[in-house]
């Protein structure tokens, strides 16, 4: 049995598959402490399959806890210790601007303190130490962080990345005097150039990983009780880690929860579609889109979350605040605005019944009768359409229009911000959306896929049968990975075979553990000499570096339209991660017999329609034409007036659009 609980900032879904049949649960989540959400969904889950935790083989779980701490501010108290001179580079940054003539415009205060930030008396410089560590300064330092009432400690020194022993010696001596204490290294968290985001990724890991320490030794003690295998965590780069490796390292689980979803896209597409498909997911606080190529879900090194740099390996994805519970409001301008602030799951939309007041993206569906309120959300969650035409009338009387524009608009403007994302991974990096299938998944997604895909002009769209715990049946069918990176700037005669071959050989040893059963995955980080940005390419751990630079100048030709055969070509830095591939669920389609069918008045575009409604699980070779609602057990699917779809034998429901 494999089971997958993924946190979401609405619900918690869990997924549990026993080899034939798929079983899911979807609970609110639980702010306060995620946990109790999580163990609360799994006894759902083995309730439904009438089985104990004892019988379950692996246990994969997706979290947000990172990810809230650092949007909101909330890690541990962290203190820096830089070489002298360079304590304030989180301060200074890349002296980026987001917005160009906003000279003063806000930026996320540093997670470390200016009086938490120490300074060591040392230097390494690109040729090897113009300072020695002075004996006693590791002492110095301890003895500054003790009187600091320090719990985590990021080390990251110049030039640590070629040499590390100034680093190591600082680190070794504060997790030998100071045993409580966490302490992230740059060599061991990111030994590649760029100061900054070295520095920015190595404060962030040390921020966390107390926070996210507790929390899994919380689970896994919840774990246990239950009976269930201790708990393997999503990386942001899209594979499994043991919950004790997760806990040491929080800068890596950043984007656990997406990092799922993402890996669910990959093998739904796969399964049901030629394996080429734009992810969007869409549940209750945010929205994720990512790009799924040859059914592997595109990666990147580097990502801003909360203003923040993170540089390390992680699947590509980029997220707005578009979801079911996103508010929508009336802005000093008197437009309508949607989102990125969320009514969350407590107390969640108008219609939740709990105590929320403002309009939504899930009251303005369920006003234009997208969602019934008759029936019962996942989640175990009723409706109050009551609710919802009270929140949307508010709004309605403060832009002078009627409740169902009002409405129609919410749903409009939520589309917009999720057409605009998914134009960011594909348009704006030379991908032409047209040549993929949209594949929406989480609790909203697929009841806005339709209207989304016929702005971007495409032409098909895979509904799956799990859509709404897509990232949870993700985490079953995950890989285990390791990944590291290092900068190695090899060009001219240095750029030779047995030199590249040894650079990764040493990756591979430095990932030591058990790896006998991993396979090798190599990207080569490339650029022309004088060029200040990189292009990944993949390669094998003993590449023809003849053929690497013409796949390089290939790259570049792709993605910037031409290339330099006089350019001098430079290897910065090499990619490595050993995967051991993850289990392949074998999906089928729900048994003919469980549907019910019905029709309702849907307002589709401007105008009310008669909809057929399609309540269950749908059967393999289903057919069906819009207007209609697919009601899934953990979502809903709109298939608007010029779509046709059919069932195939994963339970996917694959929708065109007439041409």
């Amino acid at each position: 049995m494999l089971l997958g609980v993924d946190v979401g900032g609405t619900f918690t879904d869990a997924v549990l598959f026993d080899g034939e049949r798929v079983y899911t649960a979807k609970l609110p989540t639980t702010p306060e402490d995620q946990s109790l959400a999580v163990i609360a969904a799994v006894e759902e889950v083995l309730r439904l399959a009438e089985a104990t935790g004892s019988e379950v083989e692996s246990f994969a779980h997706g979290m947000t806890v990172g990810t809230n701490a650092l949007l909101e501010e909330r890690g541990v108290r962290t203190a820096l210790i830089a070489t002298h001179g360079f304590a304030d580079v989180l301060e200074i940054g890349r002296q980026a601007r987001p917005h160009l003539y906003r000279l003063c415009g806000p930026k996320p205060a540093p997670l470390v303190e200016a009086g938490l930030r120490f300074e060591a008396e040392e230097r390494v410089g690109p040729e090897g130490v113009i300072e020695p560590l002075p004996e006693g300064e590791p002492e110095r330092l301890a003895s500054l962080v003790r009187d600091g009432e320090i719990e985590s400690v990021a080390v990251c020194l110049l030039f640590s990345y070629l040499d590390p022993s100034h680093e190591r010696r600082i680190a070794e001596h504060l997790r030998r005097e100071l045993p409580g204490l966490h302490v992230s290294a740059s060599h061991e968290v990111l030994p590649r150039f760029r100061e900054y985001e070295r520095t920015s990724t190595t404060v962030i890991d040390a921020y966390l990983s107390p926070l996210l320490g507790r929390y899994l030794g919380r689970l896994g003690e919840a774990a246990a009780a239950t009976g269930l295998p201790q708990p393997q965590v999503m990386r942001s780069s899209g594979g499994l880690a043991g919950a004790g490796e997760a806990a040491g390292a929080g800068a890596w689980s950043v984007l656990s929860g997406p990092a799922g979803g993402a890996v669910g896209a990959g093998l739904l597409a796969r399964v049901s579609g030629d394996g080429n498909a734009l992810g969007l997911d869409m549940g209750g606080t945010s929205c994720d889109v990512c790009v799924v190529e040859e059914g592997e879900v595109r990666r990147t090194e580097s990502r801003e979350i909360g203003g923040r740099v993170i540089q390390l390996p992680m699947v590509d994805v980029h997220t707005v605040g578009a979801g079911g519970g996103s508010i929508g409001w009336r802005d000093e301008g008197g437009a309508l605005r949607v989102g990125p602030r969320s009514a969350g799951a407590d107390p969640g939309p108008a219609c939740y019944g709990r105590g929320g007041a403002e309009p939504t993206v899930t009251d303005a569906n369920l006003v234009l009768g997208r969602l019934d309120s008759g029936s019962e959300l996942a989640g175990g969650v009723d409706l109050d359409v009551d609710a919802a035409r009270g929140a949307i009338g508010a709004l309605a009387a403060a832009l002078g229009m009627d409740e169902a524009q009002t409405a129609e608009g919410i749903v409009r403007v939520a589309n917009q911000e999720m057409v605009r994302a998914l134009r960011v991974v594909t348009v704006e990096r030379g991908v032409d959306p047209r040549g993929f299938a949209l594949l929406p998944f989480g609790g909203a997604g697929p009841m806005h896929a339709a209207d989304i895909a016929a702005e971007l002009g495409i032409e098909r769209v895979l509904c799956p049968r799990a859509g709404g715990v897509l990232s949870a049946l993700g985490l079953c069918a995950s890989d285990r990975r390791r990944d590291t990176t290092r900068t190695v700037m090899l060009s001219g005669a240095e750029m030779n075979a047995e030199r590249i071959s040894a650079e990764v050989e040493e990756l591979i040893a430095s990932l030591g553990g058990d790896t006998d059963d991993a396979e090798p995955e190599v990207v080569y980080e490339m650029r022309y000499a004088g060029q200040a940005f990189e292009l990944p390419v993949p390669g094998s751990t003993r590449p023809d570096p003849a053929d690497l630079a013409e796949r390089f100048a290939a790259a570049h030709e792709e993605r910037y339209g031409h290339r330099d055969s006089d350019g001098e070509v430079v290897l910065v830095h090499i990619r490595l991660a050993m995967v051991s591939p993850g289990p392949r669920p074998r999906l089928v389609a729900a048994e003919a017999g469980a549907l019910e069918e019905s029709t309702r008045e849907v307002r589709l575009g401007d105008e009310w329609v008669e909809a057929a409604v399609l309540h269950g699980e749908p059967p393999a070779d289903l057919r069906a034409s819009g207007p209609a609602v697919f009601e899934l057990p953990e979502a809903t699917f709109v298939l608007p007036l010029g779509w046709h779809a059919e069932v195939d034998a994963a339970g996917t429901i694959c929708a065109e659009r007439a041409r």
